[in-house]
């Protein structure tokens, strides 16, 4: 006697699989977008204290006081290889020798406290 036998997946078992590919989903999905997020502030803090690095030995070898100014072409590519640019849209500002530089408006110290603007 011959039983004729079908082989597959039932709708059950391709529902599991489902509902399991989208648990890992709700999890990794919100893990990925806080690791880009953070990966564009450290990007920025970073920038940011390469900055502050080559304005300092600027004004240092140059002989500057704490009120001057130095502009992307001071800096590159004697002290820094090239001036940066942004993970997101903004401007790196240099900003007088005694004030911290800034992108978009924000020092690294506000980017740490607040970092909404990414």
């Amino acid at each position: 006697m011959k039983r004729n036998k079908r082989t597959g997946f039932t709708l059950v078992e391709i529902m599991i699989v489902v509902l399991i590919i989208g648990i890992l989903l709700a999890i990794a999905v919100p893990n990925f977008i806080k690791a880009r997020q953070n990966s564009r502030l450290q990007t920025i803090v970073a920038n940011l204290r390469q900055i502050e690095t080559g304005k300092e030995q600027w004004a240092m070898e140059m002989g500057k006081t704490s009120t001057d100014v130095p502009v992307s072409g001071d800096l590159v590519p004697t002290y820094m290889k090239k001036w940066p640019s942004g993970p997101i849209t903004g401007v790196y500002l240099a900003n007088a020798v005694n004030a911290d530089p800034s992108f978009a408006g924000k020092t690294a110290d506000e980017w740490k406290a607040d970092p909404s603007g990414l």
